[in-house]
């Protein structure tokens, strides 16, 4: 697996969930140094169950805590207003880690730095995580009440 200098992954990273790990875990694989975007409480007022989602500080406090666990230490956190973050800023980022699901994301990363005159990223896709109940573990099911974070369903 090729390594990189600089990558960059983003996220709201609601109910720190299995598909949230995995996505990390190949964010720190990958690159030597991480940079993780985090939406803003202000840029996820349009999501499903949005009054719902944990404030910034919250899931700011759990990625500290899932990246002590790991030893994970060479970091940055930036929270984000927009899906581009601070991604056609940063010269010298090599890669992007999405999701299958995010990957058109990926796409826009990149045609804002085109845009401003910068190299294109990478793109390194990990798969989805499946929940026992057949679909993609997601933070929308689990703010739903229908999955926990190891896709377990809930009892009603």
């Amino acid at each position: 697996m090729k390594r990189y200098k600089k990558v960059v992954v983003g996220g709201t990273f609601d109910r720190l969930h299995l598909g949230h790990k995995a996505l990390l875990r190949k964010a720190f694989e990958v690159g030597k140094y991480v940079y993780i975007g985090v939406t803003s409480d202000e840029m996820i007022k349009t999501k499903p169950y949005a009054e719902k989602i944990l404030p910034y500080e919250v899931r700011l406090r759990d990625l500290l805590k899932f990246f002590e666990v790991n030893e994970y230490k060479d970091y940055r956190i930036i929270k984000i207003n927009t899906a581009i973050g601070f991604t056609d800023k940063i010269r010298d980022l090599e890669a992007i880690i999405v999701s299958e699901e995010t990957y058109k994301g990926a796409l826009l990363v990149n045609r804002a730095r085109m845009e401003k005159g910068l190299r294109p990223l990478e793109i390194v896709t990990i798969k989805l995580i499946k929940s026992k109940l057949g679909g993609k573990i997601s933070s929308s099911l689990i703010r739903a009440g229908l999955i926990d974070p190891f896709g377990n369903p809930r009892r009603r």
